[in-house]
């Protein structure tokens, strides 16, 4: 009673859009009193018309007493069926269809007593057309008065959020873009509004939908007075092509419109609304279909399987894990020597996968000593090697950790899994393995080397597989997440070089080639995946800026720093000497690179680790070298070795 004495005190005092908004519902007694008073007004147009037929009414003398028991009796049945108890700005259907049982009943209940009055008294009480009639007009009238408040209560919420929301214009006409548009225009407390439809079609510029226009995209971007009542364009990502994505995108942000996102509803509830519309992120247009996953398969290799994940805290080991636990296994064991990521990482595995066996493990690779007691007490069946140090520049100034961890450190892993007769080891390896310019690249084209090794080994029963990836969005330290800080501080970002060019893939995406490789062959294989088109990290940062709602060198600088010590312009997933074999997976195939023996390159790694353990950087690069003819240093202080072997050659 008091927020309904606050709402009429503001209509009087004049602020009423705001008051008015904040009455949560209409009391039940108000609701009541309202449907009694179109009872009575539907009771009088129905003997209006009946009057105006010269219809003469039964017992004519009695109509009061009459028109009080209709409306006795159809409160009875609004009390049964609860008319009133739902809040009228949030009408539906379902109250529709209680008023049609409340009154349908009252019907009822009256011909049946029609016909009983009619057998004692030789007439009816009522006449039939005015009980049809009364039906129809109070129906009617008091589902009209739930739609007209529930209106009106709209219009006024809109009215008051008009500044603050974002008008936004949907991209298609299909149902799923026709339901996306319905839910942000039947929730006006959602911080969007619906102000129009663009499509490519040219046959509906004269149609209207859900009550707004929808506009040609041709006339639509032409049209700048159009274009200044809208903010956004709202797209639905699973319906569309990347080049679509991508088309759409160009025209709004080139007319100084936003782009939304959205998943169909049938991908969220609809209280999720609001967090599944975000802005359109780069990674949404770098990212690709897929590669499909032979459940079936992968599922055999892992239920009820001990697998192991080194670097299971990382964004590449932490995504296997995730995916592993999908599949069941008896234990996954998580081994990182990064304490504080693995700690988190075994909250949120505990919070996932309730159901599922984990055990954490803080060790460093490096200590074979550790890693025997873990391989001789857990007795896995998959091992997953995603420990690495991977980041160019600090490994080109500190190349023996390189050789401590991507070199030894899956020496240790690999020759383990061989002992203790793991059934399938998975190394993760990098494009930049090929052809390295780089002392990162080259320990891990070392690393392939001694596990392709293993494979035919006398005795060896272990299936050794390694898979190449490009670059991983998201990542840790990678450059997309480093260009959105440079930008929310406003400048400069920062590239290497402006033609320098980069194949991407999600993490997800990466993971999954991991799990499939996992299934596939019979050991000894490089696998290479399917990448599609490199990426130019210049138009990258340019689309980034502009979906940031700047513009590019106006609002945010573009500054060009030179390429880092051993970087490149472009990475390769194959070396200039390798050929490829096509697999049953359209997006996987296999590298056949030149391999070295266990024996030679068993003595090669216990040289570059003595180097190692001594700090000798020039000799470790130097051995590196030696072991991967094909890296040669680029922008960086190990040039001059390449350089001494270029006299000596000449010399020769």
């Amino acid at each position: 009673m008091k927020k309904l004495n606050n709402a009429f005190s503001a209509l009087y005092n004049g602020d009423n859009i705001v008051k008015l908004t904040q009455l949560r519902y209409i009391p039940r007694w108000i609701v009541i009193l309202l449907d009694i008073s179109i009872i009575f007004f539907s009771i009088f147009l129905s003997y209006i018309f009946l009057d105006r037929l010269r219809v003469q009414v039964n017992f004519p003398n009695h109509r009061l007493e009459k028109r009080l028991l209709l409306i006795s009796i159809n409160l009875l049945f609004m009390f049964v069926f609860r008319t009133y108890a739902g809040i009228i700005r949030h009408s539906t259907f379902f109250d529709l269809f209680k008023i049609v049982l409340s009154s349908g009943s009252t019907l009822i209940t009256v011909m049946f007593l029609n016909f009983f009055i009619e057998l004692l008294l030789g007439k009816s009480l009522y006449l039939y057309p005015t009980l049809f009639l009364y039906f129809f007009i109070s129906v009617s009238l008091m589902f009209f008065f739930r739609m007209v408040t529930k209106q009106f209560f709209n219009i006024l919420i809109d009215i008051k959020g008009a500044a603050t929301k974002t008008k936004v214009a949907v991209v298609g006409v299909s149902d799923a873009s026709v339901s996306l548009a319905r839910a942000i225009l039947h929730n006006p407390n959602y911080p969007y509004r619906l102000e129009g439809f663009v499509t490519r079609r040219s046959d509906s510029n004269k149609a209207v939908l859900l009550g707004h226009k929808i506009y040609n995209s041709d006339y639509f971007f032409r049209n700048k007075n159009i274009i200044s009542k809208f903010d956004a364009v709202l797209i639905i990502k699973e319906i569309m092509s990347k080049q679509e994505i991508e088309e759409w995108m160009t025209l709004a942000l080139d007319n100084g419109l936003k782009v939304l996102k959205a998943p169909t509803l049938s991908k969220m509830r609809d209280s999720d609304l609001v967090g599944g519309i975000r802005q359109l992120q780069i990674e949404d247009l770098l990212n690709r279909k897929p590669i499909k996953i032979e459940n079936e398969e992968v599922t055999k290799r892992h239920a009820g399987k001990s697998v192991l994940v080194t670097g299971g805290a990382g964004s590449i080991g932490s995504e296997i894990v995730r995916q592993v636990a999908q599949f069941k296994p008896s234990l996954i064991v998580v081994l990182d020597q990064a304490e504080s990521p693995l700690y988190e990482l075994e909250l949120e595995l505990a919070e996932k996968f309730p159901e599922q066996n984990f055990k954490f493990v803080l060790a460093d690779i490096s200590n074979s000593h550790r890693l025997e007691k873990v391989f001789e007490h857990y007795q896995f069946s998959m091992v997953y090697h995603a420990a690495a140090y991977k980041h160019v520049p600090l490994i080109e100034e500190n190349p023996h950790e390189a050789i401590f961890v991507n070199v030894l450190g899956t020496r240790n892993v690999a020759l383990l899994s061989k002992k203790y007769k793991v059934n399938r080891f998975v190394m993760v390896s990098t494009d930049k393995a090929v052809n390295p310019t780089n002392v990162m690249g080259a320990s891990k084209r070392t690393a392939e080397l001694f596990v392709q090794s293993l494979q035919n080994l006398e005795g060896n029963t272990t299936k050794f597989i390694t898979t190449r990836f490009g670059n991983v969005l998201g990542s840790n330290g990678s450059v997309i997440p480093h260009f959105r800080k440079q930008i929310e501080k406003g400048g400069p970002i920062t590239i290497t070089h402006p033609d320098i060019i980069r194949y991407f893939m999600t993490i997800p995406e990466a993971c999954e080639l991991v799990l499939q490789a996992g299934t596939m062959g019979a050991g000894g294989e490089i696998y290479v995946f399917d990448m599609g088109e490199p990426v130019k990290i210049l138009d990258l940062a340019k689309r980034m800026i502009k979906l940031s709602g700047f513009t590019p060198d106006v609002d945010i600088q573009i500054k060009f720093i030179g390429l880092r010590p051993g970087e490149k312009l472009f990475e390769e997933l194959l070396s200039d000497n390798a050929t490829t074999v096509p697999t049953h997976h359209d997006k996987i195939m296999i590298s056949k690179d030149p391999a070295i023996g266990f024996e030679e390159i068993e003595i090669l790694c216990k040289q570059i680790v003595r180097s190692a353990i001594k700090r000798d950087k020039l000799q470790v690069v130097k051995l590196l070298k030696d072991i991967v003819p094909e890296f040669i240093s680029n922008n960086s202080e190990f040039e001059v070795l390449d350089k001494k072997e270029l006299t000596t050659d000449l010399s020769i």
